[in-house]
């Protein structure tokens, strides 16, 4: 495959590369726009000039095999982070439990490269969970939670992040199969879910992931 000229790369201040130099590449994950015009979105090289389903069907045979889950009872503004998060570690789903809307500014489009699922409740979340074989993970600093730190991760399952403030429902935690916190030293209870999200996603990745495969 012919690559684009040295002067076709993006200049400084822009994001991305300009239109493809030479003959175009055959295929169909190729999208004649972004050969034709350049592609300016946040992606790695080897999605350039990809069509954004093809990247998406791309991650999706490559995605690890557990979920994130998130508890939106507030139109809580940390799940455009989780969803940004769960896309950079290629997770194999992410849930939004409760409202169906949400703040998708902080997820910078990347919800568009992943599964999105909806449930109603925690009901929802759970029964997908037992079909498709995934342990439920809760991840919230309360009594009787193991500490993450010195915890093996569940392979297949859903990690499960609560509300802003009030952390997760009660329904949920008494649902989990396992419940983890994340030790901390400070005055504050607790970190945002955007936090957290990260820690124990990295965590399930330095336990499971193949770093081989890793950009």
């Amino acid at each position: 495959m012919s690559e684009p000229g040295p002067s076709e790369w993006s200049v400084p201040g822009q994001v991305g590369v300009g239109p493809w130099a030479g003959p175009w590449p055959q295929g169909d994950q190729w999208d004649p726009e972004l050969l034709e015009h350049g592609d300016r979105r946040n992606v790695v090289d080897r999605y350039r000039y990809w069509r954004r389903e093809a990247v998406a069907a791309d991650l999706a045979g490559r995605a690890h095999p557990f979920h994130v889950a998130i508890e939106n009872l507030g139109h809580d503004h940390n799940i455009g982070t989780v969803v940004r998060t769960a896309n950079a570690f290629g997770v194999a789903g992410v849930h939004i439990v409760g409202r169906r809307r949400w703040n998708r500014r902080g997820a910078m489009v990347t919800d568009r490269y992943l599964r999105l699922h909806h449930h109603a409740d925690s009901h929802g979340l759970v029964a997908f969970a037992r079909e498709h074989g995934l342990a439920v993970v809760a991840v919230d600093n309360v009594a009787g939670a193991v500490r993450l730190e010195a915890t093996s991760l569940p392979r297949d399952c859903v990690l499960v992040f609560g509300a802003e403030g009030p952390g997760l429902s009660p329904e949920l935690r008494d649902a989990a199969d396992l419940v983890v916190s994340i030790a901390q030293f400070g005055s504050t209870r607790s970190v945002n879910a955007g936090v957290a999200s990260g820690i124990v996603m990295h965590a399930w990745i330095r336990e499971h992931a193949d770093l081989s495969d890793a950009w």
